[in-house]
């Protein structure tokens, strides 16, 4: 399966991904790291004498893109490492054996060992809020507290995620056009989402992604429900941040953090891209809970 639709799209979203990076306004190096599946490609910056913080973007995009409004900020409290999902369209390459068997867990075992990261603090938006609580329920030793944001609890039937996906990203999404594109983001977001449309490069760079990579290759990450013992453990250690606008918040998420009475904070007036529509009060709510009471040791 190509991850790519062309090798123009390739070629134009790893130059935007770049130009973006570029952006942040930070020191930071590039690392490649091997592994069964491919090689996961790395961004590390930040203060290294800090608490490590591991980080995953969404489906359909990447580190470049998810963090570009946080990578300032977090790096004066965090030695920090975004990871590019192996299938996404970010610069992680997976190998033959990504689309034949792959494992998340393994995965993400094999980035832990290949970053040496023993104990650490973890975050994630929407696919990456998975991830993160993905970490924390397999790696409870290593993953002291983690930040899932716009993203729910995994629970319920499997499969379902991918029908949401549809709901709320099609038809625009077909259809990336500069109009599309507009109208798919103000779904996406609440009342601070112009300010990504007004981010020329920001829309280059999705529109790039929207039409050019295969988000089928993604599939190959299964989301499986955690069961309610697995979810008892994520109480004390995660902390959820959503928007109340989020599609996701209102296709059942918001209510489903609610009835597990899990520790989380509604943001109003807010959507999916809640990093970015409200990234000082994100970045704020997120540095006080993982630096509270407990932290790496």
């Amino acid at each position: 399966m190509k991850r790519y639709k062309s090798e123009k799209a390739r070629q134009n979203i790893l130059r935007t991904y770049d130009l973006i990076l570029a952006q942040w306004g930070v020191d930071l190096t590039e690392r490649d790291l091997p592994g069964d599946f491919g090689t996961t490609h790395v961004i590390c910056w930040g203060n290294r004498e800090a608490p490590p913080l591991l980080l995953f973007h969404g489906v359909g995009d990447d580190s470049a893109l998810m963090w570009l409004d946080n990578a300032k900020a977090l790096s004066e409290h965090f030695c920090l490492y975004a990871v590019d999902t192996i299938g996404g369209p970010g610069k992680s390459v997976p190998s033959d054996a990504y689309f034949r068997a792959f494992d998340d867990i393994r995965w993400l075992q094999q980035v832990l060992d290949g970053l040496e990261l023993d104990r650490f603090f973890v975050a994630g938006v929407s696919n990456g809020a998975y991830l993160t609580q993905l970490v924390c329920r397999a790696f409870p030793e290593r993953a002291v507290k983690g930040v899932a944001l716009a993203g729910t609890v995994p629970a319920g039937k499997p499969g379902g995620h991918w029908s949401v996906m549809m709901k709320i990203f099609l038809p625009e999404a077909l259809f990336p056009t500069r109009r599309n594109m507009t109208r798919l983001i103000d779904k996406l977001t609440g009342e601070n989402g112009a300010r990504l449309v007004e981010n020329e490069l920001f829309m280059e760079h999705y529109t790039w992604l929207l039409k050019g990579f295969n988000p089928m290759a993604m599939s190959f990450h299964k989301i499986e429900p955690f069961t309610d013992e697995q979810i008892d453990a994520l109480r004390p250690k995660v902390f959820y941040l959503m928007g109340d606008e989020d599609p996701f918040a209102k296709l059942g998420g918001k209510e489903r953090l609610i009835q597990h009475g899990m520790n989380a904070r509604f943001f109003a007036r807010t959507g999916h891209a809640i990093n970015q529509e409200r990234a000082r009060e994100v970045e704020t709510a997120l540095i006080g809970f993982l630096l509270g009471d407990t932290g790496p040791a």
